[in-house]
This record gives structure tokens, C-alpha cells and sequence, in this order.
């Protein structure tokens, strides 16, 4: 089935039993961690609560907080516990490291998965460096993702972001989007996400522009310790063949996991393999104190045993810890 994206698209996700469902089932709460009362954390919590290092999902540009209901949906009657965010205006990556860090103390999580999504796992990236010395993420799901902000070739103006009206900001945001004729869940997938950048204020999509912009990259070795996957599509997204082979080049411990499409957002449309794929990186510390699910819901649910075929690619699978 092929769609063709229109300048004004219906948004098929939002309107479908299962977004609605999730919307009415799951709680939204707000939560201000900094002393400026306006900097206010939406997250959705989801799952057992007495799991200490859940999983935690980090939005891209135009993400919010429920851009990962499919996961939160999907995992959580696994007997994961998830929780899902939407960060406040931050400006620089110095102050947002320091405001998840204060995210984290207020939730009580010493230690956390995550699962970062374009410029969330470059600013997932950035925290596992800034903590190095004391690490508080366990591991990493990184999902279409970069490591140096200079391949979008916006690191002398990113600093004028604050002041640019909102329908450029969202211009340069939509200009790296598929067009034209799509499969029709990833098109359905892009409208999601279009209409969730349409929610974010100009603030809030300014500083976020910022954050990806601004010069700065992250220095792998201080993240060589920490377990991780690199979730990858080979059809049309917003990064370049070429920035995720450099990727892979810094992490050449971590598993890789091939996607043949997806499209800028595969958690929404090709979920299903993508929550497969966190599984399996999850599944390694299972039944430690690190552990972000109650059971071993792969091998139950799926007859999946440690001698099963992995989905990932047999010659880039590290030594599980």
C-alpha cells in the first residue's frame, strides 16, 4: 500500500483505538524538578513500579511524550516499567544534563536504560559522558541517531534559533522529513509526528533545534563500558548512510540491529520490531538488580531460549555482561 503525504495530512495515529486507548488508560503527570517553577518534565510512567532502572525513552525534535505509546503499550504488559518524557526549555547541553540528573533524583532512579531517538540519543550520548565517572545509565537503545552535531550544517546559526519565528523553525525541522509517495505506516507515522511538532511551543522548539545544532559532539571512549544496541533503517530517514556507518565506526562494540525500513521514526511504524529489538537488549540483565522487567517475558511469551536465532547481525554481537 503506498500514501501520498499531503501538505496537510490526516493524522491516523492519533485518531486510532489504540493511541485513544492509551491516552485514556495511561496517566500523564507534570513534574518540576529545577527551582523555575516554568521548567515542568511531562512524563508517562508506566509498569511496575518497584523496578528500579526501567527503561526510559528520549523524544527527537519533534517528539513528545507520547510519540512512544506503542512501546509504552507493547512492553508494559510484558511487565516492563517505562516512562516516557518530554523535557522543558533547556538551552545548552550542560543545563540539560544537569536537569535530568535532577529528573532522575527526583524519581529515585540511581540507574536507568534508555532508549534515545535522534536527538535524544545524542543527548543520551552526552549525559552517559557527563557521568562517566559515575555512571547512571546502564545501557543504551540508540535509534536513529548521530554522535556530532556538524552534519546539519547549522552550527553558526543555531545560536539565532530563540529569535526565528515558529513556521521556520518547523520548516527546518519538516525539510528533513520523507516526502512523496511512502509506505503507508510510515507516512502515517510522519503525520504523527508533524502534528506533535505542531504542539511544541517556540520556545520549546528553539531550544530543542539548539540542542541538536549547536557544535558539539560526543567522545566515545568515555561511553566504552555501557552495553548497547544501534537500531538502524536502510530506506529514507533523516540521517545519512554515512552518519550512521560513523556510528557504528565509535561503538564498534554494540549490537546492531538492521532495519530494511521504518523511515525517520520506526517506533511508530515498525514497532513491533523495534520493541523486539529492545527486548532482546534487555533481556541481558535479566533477573539482576539492573533489570527493567519482573520476568523473562522473551523466553515465555515467545518460547525464545538463550540458544535462539538473534535478530540482530551475528557479527557485530559483543559478549553479553
Amino acid at each position: 500500500m503506498q500514501y501520498l503525504l499531503s501538505s496537510k495530512p490526516i493524522d491516523e495515529i492519533s485518531l486510532s483505538p489504540e493511541y485513544v486507548s492509551f491516552r485514556s488508560t495511561i496517566p500523564q503527570k507534570k513534574i518540576i524538578v529545577d527551582d523555575d517553577p516554568k521548567k515542568v518534565w511531562t512524563i508517562y510512567d508506566a509498569g511496575p513500579k518497584n523496578i528500579t532502572c526501567p527503561l526510559i525513552c528520549l523524544p527527537p525534535v519533534s517528539g513528545t511524550a507520547d510519540c512512544f505509546f506503542r512501546q509504552i503499550i507493547a512492553l508494559t504488559t510484558k511487565g516492563y516499567r517505562v516512562i516516557s518524557l518530554q523535557y522543558p526549555v533547556y538551552w545548552t547541553i550542560k543545563e540539560w544534563v544537569a536537569g535530568f540528573s535532577k529528573f532522575l533524583n527526583h524519581l529515585g532512579l540511581n540507574k536507568v536504560h534508555i532508549f534515545g531517538a535522534s536527538l535524544g540519543g545524542f543527548l543520551a550520548q552526552k549525559f552517559a559522558e557527563a557521568t562517566s565517572s559515575c555512571p547512571r545509565i546502564h545501557s543504551l537503545i540508540l535509534c536513529n541517531t548521530f554522535a556530532d552535531t556538524t552534519i546539519f550544517n547549522y552550527t553558526d546559526s543555531a545560536v539565532f534559533f530563540w529569535v526565528m519565528p515558529s513556521l521556520i523553525l518547523k520548516k527546518i525541522v519538516m525539510s528533513s522529513y520523507s516526502k512523496g509517495i511512502l509506505p503507508s505506516e510510515i507516512a502515517d507515522s510522519v503525520d504523527f509526528m508533524v502534528d506533535k511538532l505542531d504542539s511544541l511551543t517556540k520556545p520549546e522548539l528553539a531550544s530543542r533545534l539548539t540542542l541538536n545544532c549547536m557544535s558539539c559532539y560526543v567522545e566515545p571512549q568515555k561511553l566504552k563500558d555501557i552495553p548497547m544496541t544501534i537500531i538502524s533503517v536502510f530506506d529514507k530517514s533523516a540521517l545519512s548512510h554515512i552518519v550512521r556507518d560513523g556510528l557504528f565506526k565509535l561503538y564498534p562494540a554494540a549490537k546492531k540491529a538492521h532495519m530494511k525500513t521504518g523511515g525517520s521514526f520506526p517506533y511508530l511504524s515498525r514497532s513491533d520490531e523495534v520493541n523486539l529489538y529492545i527486548q532482546v537488549h534487555l533481556r541481558q540483565f535479566q533477573f539482576t538488580k539492573f533489570s527493567a522487567c519482573e520476568s523473562d517475558p522473551l523466553s515465555s511469551a515467545s518460547g525464545m531460549s538463550s540458544s535462539s536465532t538473534s535478530p540482530f547481525d551475528d557479527t557485530n554481537i559483543c559478549e553479553e555482561t
